[in-house]
């Protein structure tokens, strides 16, 4: 078996941290009292590592004031805030798993996430884009507007804190919930915090899957803190660092190898903003003298492309992470220069495994640009047979496979998912098809599954299948990926109507922005009246994409949104 572990140049890798997220958080800060820890732009709000402390506690010792017990679900659905990190690391304390849900959610998603997981206690920003999260929960628990929690369709839900301005159904406010802290002894808390585990679950991030609905990723302390670590000891981090992060904090890119990396070198973390903007992360970078810039490459390029770029100062900058899609050489030329980040790195990973690889600082650009270099200390990757089980010789492709701390528990709930994701001898089935290079270099070079990646957020055709067949004019549906030079990939949808019936693509894209994220909203829809299929009936999606693409060649893919809108 061809296995690669944690190449670190003939430097023997440093232990597995068998600590909680808690007792490491406590350790950094007792090292690193007066250094700053946290900087909000947008809320003008910085924390030192002993003020942040402080305020982590605050919010642990209500969430035990609220009942909440080690296992309960906490989740957050908000931007990128201050509160957003003390509710992380005040779950952790209290060992409650936090649920970290997609800003970009609607009324559908949320309402699965909070059943599904079984949340107890929901912290809520105001909302996204338009799109307000309490008028949201009102509709979903109608009992708010009596003042209760006892809701009939989310029995485990307890309590509601609203980080939006008070009303008097919009549960708890921030200080409120603070305050609930104060008969809640430090004692208390450091009793909950002994009776806690590394291997204890901490996190559950929802990814969406085949089968048509999300699945909740579930990550144990020592997931989410060895992986912290161990990229930030890929990216040289020390307690001087400070790191700039414009991605959202609810992904494994902003919530570990983001937050994670940063805390557990004692480095400060700068956030521009309540969501991405170019202009905001350039500010940023200048005025907070930023060391290190996290983003997809849609992120960078809006950075190097913006007017303001040439006059800001960015000599600070070293270091980062871009993650999310395929990288150009002129790309990360332009990147290394333009942006001032010599040591920028290249990782990989899923949900289910954050990360599993990484190049180094020093690597070569070739290394940067041709593969995702190589697996975390203690991490193993191999390439198998596609569909099979049998390793590939080196330089021959098949489907990676990866092991060791960073895969996760298994998915909330999903017993059967679990297993067929990793198997009896632990290996997680990225789906993802790869070559393993001489010295444990790793090269994406396609997917089994027909994931769709637009701008580093994944979209799962099954899923939006699954989604669309839910409005009554839609008899059936087909989603698949085209190529789009500003989002890498967006989504294509072929849609047969039911017999009589009429459609826009505007109206389907209307019913889809009430319901789903944006970035999953198909880019281009074409009705059809048959779709083609094998001769078992076996719809090609191949076959679509071809049709597509040669029309894009002549006629551009505007042409997709034909005016066969009626079902006959």
């Amino acid at each position: 078996m061809i296995v690669a572990q944690s190449y670190f140049r003939g430097v023997a890798p440093s232990k597995l941290i068998e600590l909680t997220i808690g007792e490491i958080f406590r350790s950094v800060v007792e090292a690193n009292p007066e250094r700053e820890a946290i900087v909000s732009r947008h809320q003008n709000l910085r924390y030192d590592f002993a003020t942040f402390a402080a305020e982590v506690d605050r919010a642990a010792r209500a969430l035990i004031a609220l009942g909440v017990e080690s296992g309960d679900r906490v989740a957050i659905l908000s931007t990128n805030s201050a509160e957003w990190l003390v509710t992380q690391y005040a779950a952790a304390r209290t060992g409650a798993i936090l649920v970290g849900m997609n800003p970009a959610y609607r009324a559908h998603e949320i309402e699965f996430v909070l059943g599904h997981a079984g949340v107890g206690v929901i912290v809520a920003g105001a909302g996204f884009r338009g799109f307000d999260y309490l008028s949201c929960l009102r509709g979903l628990i109608p009992e708010l507007a009596s003042g209760t929690f006892a809701s009939q369709r989310f029995p485990s839900l307890r309590a509601l804190v609203h980080l939006g301005p008070p009303g008097p159904d919009a549960g708890l406010s921030w200080e409120e919930f603070l305050a609930l802290g104060q008969d809640v002894s430090e004692g208390a808390l450091a009793e909950r915090q002994s009776g806690l585990r590394p291997e204890d679950p901490s996190n559950i991030i929802y990814t969406s899957g085949t089968t048509g609905t999300p699945k909740g990723a579930t990550l144990s302390h020592r997931t989410v803190v060895n992986c912290g670590y161990f990229v930030g000891e890929r990216l040289r981090f020390r307690p001087h660092d400070r790191l700039c992060l414009p991605v959202p904090l609810y992904h494994v890119f902003g919530c570990i190898l983001g937050n994670l990396a940063a805390m557990t070198h004692g480095s400060a973390l700068v956030l521009p903003g309540a969501e991405f903007d170019a202009g905001a992360s350039l500010a940023a970078v200048e005025v907070e003298r930023c060391t290190a810039l996290y983003g997809v490459p849609t992120m960078f390029l809006a950075e190097i492309e913006h007017p303001e770029r040439p006059h800001r100062r960015l000599d600070s900058l070293r270091t980062g992470i871009v993650a999310g899609a395929p990288c150009t050489g002129a790309f990360m030329t332009k990147v290394i220069e333009e942006l001032h980040l010599p040591e920028i790195t290249i990782s990989y990973g899923l949900t289910e495994s954050p990360p599993a690889s990484q190049t180094f600082a020093d690597d070569p650009l070739e290394r940067r640009v041709e593969t995702v270099g190589t697996p975390l200390p203690h991490v193993e990757c191999r390439i198998v047979e596609a569909q099979g089980t049998e390793t590939v010789p080196l330089g021959e492709a098949g489907e990676l496979c990866t092991r060791g701390f960073g895969v996760m528990l298994g998915y909330w709930g999903e017993r059967e998912a679990t297993a067929a994701a990793i198997d009896a001898d632990g290996w997680l089935h990225t789906g993802d098809l790869a070559v393993m290079e001489a010295g444990g270099y790793l090269r994406i070079v396609g997917r089994l599954k027909d994931m769709i990646i637009r701008a580093g957020e994944n979209v799962y055709p099954r899923e939006m299948e699954t989604f669309l067949q839910t409005h009554p004019k839609i008899a059936e549906a087909h989603v698949f990926g085209v190529p789009d030079p500003d989002h890498g990939e967006e989504a294509c949808a072929w849609i047969r109507l039911r017999e009589g019936e009429y459609l826009t693509s505007t109206e389907i894209r209307r019913f889809c922005r009430d319901k789903i994220a944006g970035y999953k909203v198909p880019r281009h829809i074409r009705f059809v009246r048959e779709f083609p299929t094998t001769v078992t009936g076996k719809v090609q999606k191949f076959r679509m994409r071809e049709i597509v693409l040669a029309e894009a060649a002549s006629n551009g893919l505007a042409g997709n949104e034909n005016s066969l809108r009626r079902g006959e």
